[in-house]
């Protein structure tokens, strides 16, 4: 198998499931508890507190663990809103991942004013836009780090600087950008910071959400007092384990990782270009991560294409989704105004730090077969 989905989910490291296990078993404690088999898995948990804070900058008492990146962004946007209840207005991008864009969606069917700001063909964020959407009723702004779909990075220091002049809080989707860019909070203090383990070879099922001394926020759940009170009930103490470990390589491994995986991204797109003169790569003129190039096969149906790299052995996505029996472009693409006939056939292929030169050339070699077979077929 060549995978190349690391954007879903990535390979727990070895290191991070070596440290999980003992807490599976042995270390079972309850780390609310006072004995020592509960201040075994409590010192656990601090520890990984401190590395997942290490990774961004952070203190370890600015660290919230939550289930996930999903879970991180609820808290985050909504205990701002319940921290401001008079403020009835959002502001966030066009391009966000379904964990922000469909809770905005939501929010605006109870009576929320959201403003979703525009980006251009190569998935640029309109920051004049962007200013121009706050006002004096605005509670909070989000806008992602990095987008999952094509890889295109946010300008967060220009974001922020146009939301701290106007005094709103905002509110960053990390998910896809730790362990892939340097991220300092010191240097670039937003409120709210979502994380997510199982994108950076920690255990799934695990997150955490960064919340910036001074900021405002309640928590959306009742029944215990852990996790500051922002996040009651007892902690995932094996997959906390497992996220610090792996927050820790992301750190060590940055600089090696980065121009590696960078090489073999820009050795896949290259590849597939050159063998395929119909493939083009979304946003290739924006700055993106290191592991992420979603390219396009116009005039054929990517459920198609990833079937066909599925029976050879390569795990790749799509951004489309089914919809009422119709294959429809992503929001990001459509968002980006991308031809409806280029954005049908987009596939994403994400890199990570196990990624080898010798899957990228067979990876080159399936995509060449599938494609050529399927244009063969005709557009039926």
């Amino acid at each position: 198998m060549i995978y190349l989905d690391n954007n879903a989910t990535t390979k727990p490291a070895e290191e991070v499931v070596r440290a999980m296990l003992p807490f599976l078993h042995e270390q079972f404690g309850n780390p609310s508890s006072l004995h020592i088999a509960g201040q075994t898995a409590r010192h656990a948990v601090e520890d990984a507190r401190a590395q997942v804070a290490s990774l961004i900058g952070a203190r370890s008492r600015d660290i919230v663990f939550t289930s996930g990146g999903t879970e991180a962004d609820n808290l985050g946007i909504l205990g701002a809103l319940d921290a401001y209840p008079s403020r009835k207005h959002l502001v966030t991008t066009a391009v966000e991942h379904v964990a922000v864009r469909d809770l905005c969606i939501r929010l605006a069917g109870r009576g929320h004013r959201v403003t979703f700001v525009p980006v251009d063909r190569d998935g640029r964020l309109d920051l004049e836009m962007l200013s121009n959407a706050l006002d004096d009723e605005t509670a909070i702004v989000m806008a992602m780090a990095v987008n999952n779909e094509t890889g295109v990075q946010f300008p967060l220091d220009e974001i922020f600087a146009i939301t701290s002049w106007r005094g709103v809080p905002l509110h960053v989707d990390a998910v896809q950008a730790a362990g892939r860019l340097l991220l300092d909070v010191r240097t670039l203090p937003v409120a709210s910071l979502a994380l997510s383990a199982h994108k950076i070879h920690g255990p799934k099922g695990v997150g955490a959400l960064y919340v910036a001394p001074g900021t405002r926020i309640r928590s959306q759940f009742v029944g215990g007092h852990q996790e500051r009170d922002l996040r009651p009930g007892t902690e995932n103490v094996a997959g906390i384990v497992g996220f610090g470990v792996a927050a820790g390589l992301a750190k060590q491994r940055l600089d090696l990782d980065t121009p590696r995986v960078r090489a073999l991204r820009d050795r896949l797109e290259h590849g597939v270009r050159t063998c395929l003169s119909s493939a083009c790569v979304i946003a290739s003129a924006s700055p993106r991560v290191c592991n992420t190039t979603s390219i396009a096969f116009p005039g054929i149906e990517a459920e198609a294409i990833l079937i066909g790299l599925s029976q050879r052995g390569l795990c790749a996505s799509s951004g489309s989704a089914c919809s009422s029996g119709a294959l429809e472009p992503s929001h990001v693409l459509q968002a980006m105004n991308i031809d409806p006939d280029t954005a049908k056939g987009a596939i994403r292929f994400s890199l990570s730090r196990y990624t080898s030169e010798s899957e990228i050339d067979e990876a080159v070699t399936i995509v060449r077969e599938v494609v050529q077979m399927l244009a063969s077929m005709g557009p039926a």
